[in-house]
């Protein structure tokens, strides 16, 4: 039987290898893709890197799927996992949610070895919010030279949340090392290189990346070898004991904590027992112990000892990450989505920012205010006149401060590649409504406005103001996934893109209309990143 096995296993390499019918074989699952001639891509949507973390595997470490037999079909994407703060209702969502999506040139065979762009969603660890993408537009402007894979991941309690004892932590981030593990094992199959995989990411994604850079200590697995990152986000990092009021706060509201009900030996036996819609009416936001409210995002991983050993900041201070090259880089304005446009009184700021990062001091807040004066005067006239103050504060503070951070550190370890960029592509309605540049709006661009999930800015569509960014920020990203150098395969009428330094402090600047330039970091963004980067650890980011 055996024999057999592997007699079929050749057969489909074989008949993949000549381009027949799609079907691959993926360790004991054969599947088969479509293919669109007009695109030259083919597409596997929807395979499972994992089994259904239901159940008993409720909050346990991914599993590997289960055989099945027979050719499956892979023509559509399955449902993304259920998110905080969602009705349990939500016909789109699901707990059984560990799917992959490969895209590839329609030509690529088992031979091809085609780099791999590994895709990490972002959502605050609390949503997948970068759901749906299709990797068509990034293979097109490669000249389709490369694969690219995207996928579901655990997120909120389901992910992140942890006991201390019985439920292993961070099962978001494991769900991310299996889906790089599947890679490594299957992507061959589908035209891919396991020896160049590239991560890419946005804001949760990109945050992620910096997390699996410096899991175990900065082991190097292989899993992947260069990373470029949109929006680093360094949340605060608890540890399992500080994060351990999530939990019982959770099951006492789900009548699950100890003594509630005496049918239940363990509060856990209880989660487990409830169903996934009954969980979903008590998956929201509580403040962080000594905060007046909610943080945007709070089950976020934890410092557990083993997979992740130090927060983030002083895991790249003392070196301990995977030596890769790096490509970083941040939106001119990534905090005005978050801020509450309301923001008026500097207190109101204050509040907004402890909630976020509770072990901010009076202090810091104080400096923080000093560093970030609000530009519409002392009078404050109207209502939301600090909303730009706060935007400001924080989108340096959580992302564009801790890109830069990576960057220098990357570059001081000798790493032969460490590039940052500044995105200020300006959509006419996005300014009109006051964002400015915001939050991983270049995700749009990168993977091509017709490619992402819901509704990009207009002007990035065809014969709009920024339709000429999309083929240039194409032209970077997609020679840094064939190269490890965003310059090799640059579109023609982009600047050269130089490295950065620490002294030099020299990024990229992406412009309206598809300009791009170098400049160099303002001498009042150093002194706020240099504030924020004395402060990170005591903030635990």
């Amino acid at each position: 039987m055996r024999a057999n096995f592997v007699l079929v296993a050749l057969s489909l390499t074989i008949s993949r290898a000549l381009g027949a019918q799609n079907i691959v074989q993926t360790n004991c699952n054969v599947y088969k893709g479509r293919s669109d001639t007009t695109e030259g891509v083919t597409r596997w949507l929807g395979m499972r890197y994992a089994a259904p973390p239901v159940g008993k595997l409720r909050f346990m470490p991914p599993q590997n799927p289960n055989c099945v037999d027979g050719v499956q079909e892979a023509f559509q994407r399955n449902k993304y996992c259920l998110s905080t703060d969602t009705a349990p209702t939500d016909p789109s969502t699901s707990e059984d949610c560990l799917f992959i999506d490969v895209f590839a040139p329609i030509n690529a065979n088992a031979l091809s070895r085609l780099p791999v762009f590994f895709f990490i969603q972002g959502g605050g660890f609390n949503a997948n919010s970068n759901r749906n993408l299709d990797g068509q537009g990034l293979i097109k402007a490669s000249n389709h030279s490369i694969v690219v894979v995207t996928f579901n991941y655990r997120v909120g309690p389901y992910g992140f949340i942890t006991d201390g004892d019985r439920i292993t932590p961070n099962n978001g981030l494991l769900d991310q090392r299996k889906a790089l593990q599947w890679v490594q094992s299957n992507i061959a199959q589908f035209g891919g290189n396991p020896r160049h995989v590239v991560l890419g990411g946005a804001s949760a994604g990109a945050a992620s990346i910096s997390l699996q850079l410096a899991a175990y200590g900065g082991r190097d697995f292989g899993l992947f070898h260069g990373a470029a990152a949109e929006s680093i986000s360094f949340a605060t990092v608890l540890t399992v004991e500080q994060s351990q009021y999530q939990y019982d706060n959770f099951t006492r509201r789900l009548g699950c904590a100890h003594g509630n009900n005496w049918n239940f030996t363990s509060s856990l036996a209880c989660l487990r027992s409830k169903s996934a819609a009954e969980l979903q009416t008590q998956n929201h936001n509580i403040p962080y112990p000594g905060a007046s409210g909610p943080p945007l995002f709070m089950w976020n991983p934890v410092v557990d000892g083993d997979l992740l050993r130090d927060v983030t900041y002083s895991s790249f201070a003392q070196g301990k990450f995977v030596k890769v090259p790096m490509l970083i880089g941040d939106d001119t304005n990534g905090g005005t989505i978050f801020t509450p446009k309301t923001t008026s009184t500097l207190r109101q700021s204050d509040e907004f920012l402890h909630n976020q990062f509770p072990y901010l001091r009076h202090d810091q807040l104080s400096t923080i205010n000093t560093l970030y004066p609000n530009k519409n005067s002392s009078l404050c006239p109207g209502a939301g006149c600090y909303w730009r103050q706060v935007s400001n504060a924080y989108g340096d503070m959580r992302y564009t401060c801790p890109g830069l951070f990576i960057s220098s550190q990357v570059a001081l370890r000798g790493v032969k590649g460490s590039w940052n960029y500044r995105y200020d592509v300006r959509d006419p309605d996005q300014v009109r409504s006051g964002l400015g540049v915001p939050h991983v709006v270049e995700v749009n661009a990168i993977f091509g406005p017709q490619n992402v999930d819901g509704s990009p800015p207009r002007s990035y569509l065809p014969g709009g103001i920024n339709a000429q960014v999309v083929p240039v920020i194409q032209g970077y990203w997609t020679s840094f996934i064939r190269s490890l150098d965003p310059n090799k395969h640059k579109h023609p009428s982009s600047a050269r893109w130089d490295p950065w330094t620490e002294t030099g402090q020299r990024r990229l600047l992406f412009q309206t209309e598809g300009v791009t330039a170098m400049e160099t970091v303002n001498h009042t963004a150093q002194v706020r990143c240099q504030y924020f980067n004395s402060i990170g650890p005591t903030i635990l980011q």
